[in-house]
């Protein structure tokens, strides 16, 4: 008996002892956690400038006005249960109201509209207000932009305040440069899936916007800021500076590096540079949105819609023209490129896909089969267009779609260390479809190329993508349907969408396993 106790005291002190090292251990890992995420946060090393209160005018070289200026509305749900929705804009500036026109039976809105109002000279910020309807016989719906947070359950619309002293806004869009706080739709992009209804019917839509002020020399900068942070000539236009040589001129600075912040106990406004146009910062490593991009690689991109703290996917689409005995064109048409901008555009994911306006998208001439070997040679001829430090490589993927690869589709080494190369092949998709409507098609196009373009990202998941599994009198079809995604050969062909993770056995969420800077491992620095 008396041996067992001293075991047992023995042991009782064991434990005592582990636990403690645990513990001490697991507080010495938080408190390095914290010291990391520390250093990782830009904003403690910003600089840092109260806004004062004063009746001084705020820009005397100009009668101030400030433009809300809409570049984009993409329909994510299904607005109308008939036909396609009757999009219009409503904006509040200053309370004082402008709609734009009715934008009839269009899922999708390109065309620019802006509005304008003067606003008072001594007053620094202004109130704006965006909402987007669907005009509807007796009843206008609102749709939804807004995350619909705990505590505003019910909201739809957007409500910002706009700084007139550096140009930034704040509230429902924002920027903030450390990703665990930022805002993951982006900055000028408001998505009404933030509230998680990705997957439900609640009026889900996508507007990308922008707020500008008049400014005299017309490089963006306002004039307070050029003559109390910069000490720039606000008379001079500075577009194209790079003062600090960090590789970024002074206007991307200016915009991507900077926000305006609330202090509600001084009740104050305070300003925040955390990237500063005559500091220079090492924007050839910094990432801060993790999708493979370098802040030079978002200037660079900036032009279509990059943004450095909301993730960004750039793919070259090229294609294979049509061949002399009645081979249709391997066209990937714009349903399918739609389709693919809206299953990314829901994870707040933006996909660009460069079709010809990014400098990249070409025709190549037909083929009736590219085997492996070969591809590396259209490579290099229609992409790289033979120079082998083209910029592009490592910023964009390459997606071709051609005629007959000898397999549907498949990702293909490129003979140099760049890894985002796939192709599809359009023989296969179109036998696979047989007779198709044009929905049908787009469809089919769209779910093979997401299916190809998800292995560069580095989704590899077994059970799904067996060919055992491509129909319903297979055995392994059963097993892996709680695995929806396009990545499962189940339904390559019939969906557009990566898995969620959210049913269960033999499901895997890919959304939340994407690599995007996987595809430049290799890359050389």
């Amino acid at each position: 008996m008396k041996i067992n106790q001293k075991v047992l005291c023995l042991t009782i002190v064991c434990i005592l002892l582990v636990t403690m090292n645990v513990s001490a251990i697991q507080i010495l890992k938080n408190s390095t956690q914290n010291e990391i995420e520390g250093l990782l946060n830009p904003i403690d090393n910003s600089l840092i400038i109260k806004s004062t209160q004063n009746e001084e005018v705020i820009d005397p070289l100009v009668d101030l006005q400030v433009t809300v200026t809409i570049k984009e509305i993409r329909a994510l749900d299904k607005i109308d249960f008939i036909g396609k929705p009757d999009f219009y804009v409503k904006v509040f500036i200053n309370d004082e109201v402008n709609q734009s026109k009715i934008w009839r039976n269009q899922k999708y809105v390109n065309e620019t509209w802006s509005t304008t109002v003067n606003v008072p000279e001594e007053e620094e910020n202004v109130t704006i207000k965006i909402q987007l309807w669907d005009s509807f016989p007796l009843r206008n719906k609102l749709c939804d932009l807004s995350e619909n947070n705990e505590y505003f359950k019910a909201k739809h619309d957007i409500d910002l305040i706009y700084n007139l002293k550096t140009g930034h806004w704040t509230g429902d869009d924002f920027i903030y440069p450390y990703y665990a706080w930022s805002d993951l739709s982006g900055y000028g992009r408001v998505n009404g899936c933030d509230d998680n209804s990705i997957y439900q019917r609640d009026r889900d839509c996508l507007v990308l916007f922008d707020i500008t002020q008049n400014d005299f020399d017309g490089d963006g900068i306002p004039y307070w800021t050029e003559v109390n942070v910069y000490g720039t000539d606000p008379e001079v236009d500075d577009t194209g500076r790079d003062d600090d040589n960090d590789g970024v001129p002074i206007e991307w600075e200016h915009k991507w590096g900077n926000l305006i912040w609330y202090n509600w106990h001084d009740d104050n406004w305070e300003f925040y540079w955390f990237y500063h146009p005559f500091e220079a910062e090492d924007h050839d490593h910094l990432d801060p949105d993790n999708d493979g991009l370098d802040n030079v690689e978002e200037y660079l991109t900036s032009q279509w819609g990059s943004d450095p703290f909301r993730k960004d996917i750039f793919v070259e689409l090229d294609q294979m023209e049509a061949g002399p005995n009645g081979e249709p064109s391997s066209r990937l048409g714009e349903g399918a490129k739609d389709m693919l901008r809206d299953a990314f555009d829901k994870q707040n994911i933006v996909l660009h896909i460069d079709d010809g306006f990014m400098g990249g998208g070409e025709w190549i001439p037909f083929e009736d089969e590219l085997n492996r070997s070969e591809l590396p040679q259209t490579y290099r001829d229609y992409f790289l267009h033979g120079d082998e430090n083209n910029w592009r490589k490592g910023v964009f993927h390459y997606g071709l779609v051609i005629y007959w690869g000898t397999y549907a589709g498949f990702v293909f080494g490129t003979n140099d260390s760049y890894g985002g190369a796939f192709q599809i092949s359009s023989r296969r998709v179109d036998d696979k479809m047989g007779i198709p409507t044009a929905k049908r098609r787009a469809v089919a196009y769209a779910s093979v190329y997401m299916h190809e373009l998800g292995h560069t990202l580095q989704i590899y998941i077994p059970g799904g993508h067996d060919k055992k599994a491509q129909a319903p009198w297979q055995l392994l079809w059963w097993k892996w349907r709680a695995y929806k995604s396009c990545m499962n050969y189940g339904y390559t062909y019939l969906l557009v969408d990566y898995s969620d993770g959210s049913r269960g056995r033999n499901d895997h969420d890919d959304w939340s396993n994407l690599d995007l800077p996987a595809f430049q491992i290799n890359v050389p620095d």
